[in-house]
């Protein structure tokens, strides 16, 4: 069975699939930000998505990071090993573009297990 949260105008933000969640993805609200705290909002929102369909952060399975300055990707490592404490690390890219959109800096797609 497939079960579908959050609906916007192209896409459902969460689907649930045999046990396994699927986040679109996910950009900081505040583009007015740095690149710690644009990180720092957009994994506040996965953990709401993930709590939505039932699971959490230790729960991952794998990460797609996007990036448009990839000399900033220390101060994203230094929010995401913060939030993904311990052995519960999911299979991870970090992936340098050119463009996001507006002034977006990151953005991350998450799979995980229900």
């Amino acid at each position: 069975m497939t079960t579908r949260h959050l609906q916007t105008p192209i896409m459902h933000r969460v689907v649930e699939h045999n046990g396994v969640v699927y986040l679109g993805g996910v950009t900081a609200d505040d583009e007015s930000l740095g690149m710690e705290g644009q990180t720092r909002q957009v994994l506040s929102k996965i953990d709401g998505y993930l709590a939505q369909a039932g699971t959490d952060n230790t729960r991952l399975l794998s990460a797609t990071i996007f990036v448009t300055d990839l000399t900033q990707k220390p101060a994203m490592d230094t929010v995401w090993k913060a939030w993904v404490e311990g052995q519960d690390l999911p299979a991870r890219a970090t992936v340098g573009v050119a463009d996001l959109g507006g002034n977006a800096l990151i953005e991350v797609v998450i799979t995980a297990a229900v």
